[in-house]
């Protein structure tokens, strides 16, 4: 949706496919970070995004044997927005949405599934759709997630992932505060993100213990849960369907492109939910895509020759923060997951930045701003018809 704000907003002729009737997708990466909004205050759009309902996370902390220790702390980022914006994704996309229905070329289709890419002469022309229609154009951005059907044209290179994540959301009793929680215990991680009035849970289990947790009934996963945050309310839990898998991918494509054929986000690199920095490495991806390719594209002019260079641009942040989820994945994750109740105390590099406050801003800095972030340098020519 980003992608297509931006083309349209440089007077290219966009059309967004679609394949739901609307956004609505519970446990979607609903984190905005400070890197977003500072895409979002160049644009003249941040603002009204903060108009939005959304709750502030402004730091992290690791909570083992029910005490607290302070690993992250984004309010002392030097940016317009010194915090992490939780926003359910259905209303972020609806707010690009808005955005981008003020200029003349932006189109989006609803319920528009894409079944295939046409080619002619070893170039991708446009997309056939599940109906089968067709829609040519000049250029084709796939942006459908770890699932691109682009997938299947392009080369991805796998990376271990060794953990999955079980979804789910209780209550959130009005005493706690807000901020970003991992709590450890009796082998188990969980991730809460404070969404106000209930915390969404990150269940960090080992990859393919779902279907035996799952099938041993929903007590079992109490205990656990329990050994891992004891104050946790779990009350909302009725049901083992209340938890919903993410299986975790870890990879990128080797060839983020093709004549006529760009990949972007998740389609071009799987990320780990660890830091919630999907949706924001799209949005970077996708303003680099724009810097690069809306202005020639909006003058008529091939850009098959430029393709490369948005990967060429993306490539190091995505191999930076990848190398990152894997350090923490394989030297953090997976031993606390192995040592179960014996664990007493967290890891030493969590117990320094608790003991130094200053240490915080590295992983506040390197999740919420991450690395060589975008400014936006694509080109306005196309007025806007109406304002939001």
């Amino acid at each position: 949706m980003m992608a297509g704000f931006l083309f349209a907003r440089a007077g290219c002729r966009v059309l967004v496919l679609e394949k739901h009737k609307d956004f609505f997708r519970d446990f979607r990466g609903d984190t905005v970070h400070p890197s977003t909004m500072e895409i979002l205050d160049e644009l003249g759009l941040l603002q009204r995004f903060l108009k939005r309902p959304h709750s502030k996370i402004e730091r992290a902390e690791l909570m083992l044997r029910r005490r607290a220790w302070r690993i992250a702390d984004f309010s002392r980022l030097k940016t317009v927005a010194p915090f992490i914006a939780m926003m359910p994704q259905w209303d972020f996309l609806d707010f690009l949405r808005e955005e981008a229905k003020a200029y003349p070329g932006f189109n989006l289709a609803m319920t528009t599934e894409v079944s295939g890419f046409i080619e002619q002469e070893g170039r991708v022309t446009g997309v056939r759709l599940q109906d089968g229609r067709e829609v040519r154009a000049r250029l084709v951005i796939a942006a459908d997630g770890r699932t691109s059907i682009a997938r299947q044209t392009l080369p991805v290179e796998a990376l271990a992932a060794p953990i999955d994540v079980l979804w789910f959301h209780v209550s959130k009793t009005p005493h706690h505060e807000e901020g970003l929680r991992f709590m450890i215990g009796g082998g188990a991680i969980i991730v809460l993100q404070d969404r106000d009035t209930y915390w969404q849970c990150a269940f960090v289990i080992p990859k393919g213990d779902s279907q035996k947790l799952t099938a041993a009934g929903l007590e079992p996963v109490r205990k656990r849960l329990a050994a891992a945050a004891p104050d946790l309310d779990l009350s909302d839990l009725k049901d083992i369907t209340d938890l919903k898998l993410l299986s975790v991918q870890l990879d990128r494509m080797t060839c983020w492109s093709k004549p006529g054929l760009l990949a972007i986000g998740d389609a071009a690199h799987a990320m780990s939910p660890i830091g919630g920095v999907g949706i924001n490495l799209a949005i970077q991806d996708a303003v680099a895509a724009a810097n690069v390719l809306a202005g020639p594209l909006a003058q008529g002019r091939g850009v098959d020759s430029m393709l490369d260079q948005v990967r060429h641009r993306r490539l190091f942040p995505t191999r930076f923060i990848q190398g990152a989820q894997r350090v923490i994945q394989d030297r953090i994750i997976w031993p606390i997951l192995q040592q179960g109740d014996k664990l007493d105390k967290p890891p030493l590099i969590a117990r320094l930045f608790d003991r130094f406050p200053p240490l915080r801003v590295v992983p506040g800095r390197l999740m919420g701003l991450g690395i060589r972030r975008e400014r936006v340098r694509s080109p306005v020519t196309s007025m806007r018809t109406t304002t939001p």
